[in-house]
């Protein structure tokens, strides 16, 4: 197998368990959102904590290298906090495709953060997610579903900031096993305060679906990272967008989700939009070599 296969293998792989990881979330019942977000990154910190002592070699961090670690901690932890209200008030498909117009996010902070130009493509891919957020979020406020809409919209938003500030990180060579050690713990740092004083007893059940959420998103995470391990970003990406298809086939077949055609006329959007821009971006690499 093909490295580029083995990626796209992985990426679909990442899609599902993190698919899998809303089904938990919304599989745990009316606990309180933050509360969710704590079991969740419970795990995530054990994991980053392994991956810290396997590598054996001491931190040092640039002034610049902090600022970017903090933004993508919070950044990332609003993105999670945002996303869980969203699954547990939306259907699933709806909210799995407002957190995915991340990318389109990223390249607009790129052109103010790292100073990258946009192309006229990427002006008209945005314009267009534009347009088929509107239909997702449907604005009139139809269904009474516009706040949770608009939150996961935000979600969205801050997770495309957050690719931003990896990106950041990268130029500063800091190591992946610390930037998932930094996110994770601050999560957890961030949402401890609102158990203390609203926390909603749990049962066996509950605690055990927010601790499989933690495993899929740590599943997940590994399988992304991965993935681009094996193949360049412009070659795979695309099938990230596999993710609003697994939530909508689980959230059907779990739920009885049944996105509405405005929904999906907004899904086509966007990820005929992202579709665009990939075709775009390897045609113009393929021009450059």
């Amino acid at each position: 197998m093909s490295s580029r296969n083995k990626g796209i293998l992985c990426i679909l792989s990442s899609a599902f368990f993190f698919a899998l990881m809303s089904v938990f979330v919304r599989l745990s019942g009316d606990v309180p959102s933050m509360q969710k977000v704590f079991f969740r990154n419970l795990v995530a910190v054990v994991i980053a904590v392994v991956m810290l002592a396997k590598d054996h070699q001491p931190v040092s961090l640039s002034g610049p290298a902090k600022v970017s670690l903090f933004f993508r901690a919070l950044l990332g932890t609003i993105g999670v906090i945002c996303n869980f209200y969203a699954v547990d008030h939306l259907v699933l498909a709806d909210a799995t495709m407002l957190n995915k117009v991340g990318p389109f996010f990223a390249i607009l902070f790129s052109y103010f953060l790292l100073k990258e130009t946009i192309a006229p493509y990427q002006i008209a891919a945005l314009v267009a997610t534009f347009c088929g957020c509107l239909l997702i979020i449907k604005p009139t406020g139809a269904g009474g579903e516009l706040f949770p809409m608009l939150v996961a919209l935000l979600g969205g938003i801050s997770a495309g900031g957050a690719s931003t500030m990896l990106r950041l990180l990268g130029k500063y060579g800091v190591k992946k096993s610390l930037i998932v050690f930094v996110f994770s713990l601050f999560s957890l740092l961030t949402a401890a305060p609102f158990l203390i004083f609203d926390y909603h007893p749990m049962t066996m059940q509950q605690t055990a679906m927010l601790l499989l959420a933690g495993v899929s998103a740590a599943l997940g995470q590994f399988s992304v990272t991965n993935a681009y391990a094996f193949a360049p970003a412009r070659e795979i990406s695309v099938f990230d967008y596999s993710q609003v298809v697994f939530s909508a086939i689980l959230g059907f077949f779990l739920f009885q989700q049944i996105p509405d055609l405005y929904s999906l006329l907004g899904y086509l959007i966007v990820c005929g939009s992202a579709v665009g821009m990939f075709l775009r971006s390897n045609r113009k690499d393929a021009q450059t070599v």
